[in-house]
């Protein structure tokens, strides 16, 4: 693998308990083959029986940054529709410290009908949701940035306002997931250092990077500044022969970063078992 090259570790607060989570977060820590811990962003869970148990991702990262000291921690990705912008940039200000410079803040437009629908989220059209977006992104990143934001939109309206103080990072990393090539992708040109594609597949990612390059050159940026990532599925079945292609393939089709997504049931020896591969393979 080259030099460059990053493997994170995502583990969803859904269908697990909190110490198991805990655990995977310190273990990441505490092995040098992980750069980033990464949990999601949803109130149910969103493989198996989604009345199950799932854990507030901002609560379990604060916590997740003051158990660890190394590795960076971040949510792939918060749904902007969930939370006023305003709070968010607070939020993100307050576990940027807290996780003294570690943190990464992912965004997304939002897309979870079964859980905003039961606790009245307003969601709206795939032209709602991003029109909303777009006001979110603008009033997160001034808030970050400025010592004060005033904002008039559709959906946030803001006068004065203040985010103080703010984190240790300069320029606190965003992250944007999705692949849409109409109003995503404009965005991660705009606003991202860190791009998020759920899936890989070698054609697609190919087709989107283009999309993305021509985007980058409209507002004159330099496309090599954005780290790119995806994710590689661990299921209980999955063998390491087949981990290993994947994060080989990933790296060499141009992924900067491959996050290996444990899914449910999530256990102790599946997470030695991979990263004890990992170790050997790849350091």
């Amino acid at each position: 693998m080259g030099s460059d090259f990053e493997i994170a570790i995502k583990v969803a607060p859904h269908h697990i308990e909190w110490e198991m989570m805990l655990w995977a977060a310190i273990h990441a820590d505490t092995s040098p083959v992980y750069s980033d811990f990464w949990n999601f962003d949803h109130f149910y869970p969103i493989y198996g029986d989604s009345s199950g148990p799932c854990l507030e991702s901002w609560v379990t990262l604060a916590a997740i940054a003051q158990a660890t000291s190394r590795i960076r921690v971040g949510c792939m990705v918060n749904g902007v529709h969930y939370r006023h912008p305003a709070v968010v940039a607070n939020m993100a200000s307050g576990l940027d410290i807290i996780s003294d410079g570690r943190f990464e803040l992912g965004l997304g437009a939002g897309w979870n009908e079964e859980e905003s629908g039961a606790y009245g989220i307003p969601l709206g059209s795939l032209t709602e949701r991003f029109d909303r977006f777009d006001e979110a992104l603008a009033v997160i990143v001034s808030l970050l940035h400025k010592e004060k934001t005033s904002f008039h939109g559709k959906y946030f309206s803001l006068t004065e306002a203040l985010n103080n103080p703010k984190g240790p990072q300069d320029k606190l990393p965003i992250c944007i997931g999705g692949t849409g090539e109409r109003r995503t992708l404009p965005n991660v040109a705009k606003y991202a250092s860190h791009w998020n594609l759920p899936s890989y597949e070698e054609t697609l990612f190919a087709n989107k990077l283009n999309s993305l390059r021509f985007y980058c050159d409209e507002v004159e940026r330099d496309l090599n500044e954005i780290k790119i990532s995806t994710h590689i599925f661990v299921e209980e079945s999955s063998d390491h022969e087949t981990i290993l292609k994947q994060l080989r393939n990933q790296q060499e089709g141009g992924i900067d970063q491959s996050i290996i997504y444990f899914q449910p049931p999530v256990t102790k020896e599946k997470i030695m078992s991979v990263t004890e591969l990992l170790c050997e393979s790849v350091l």
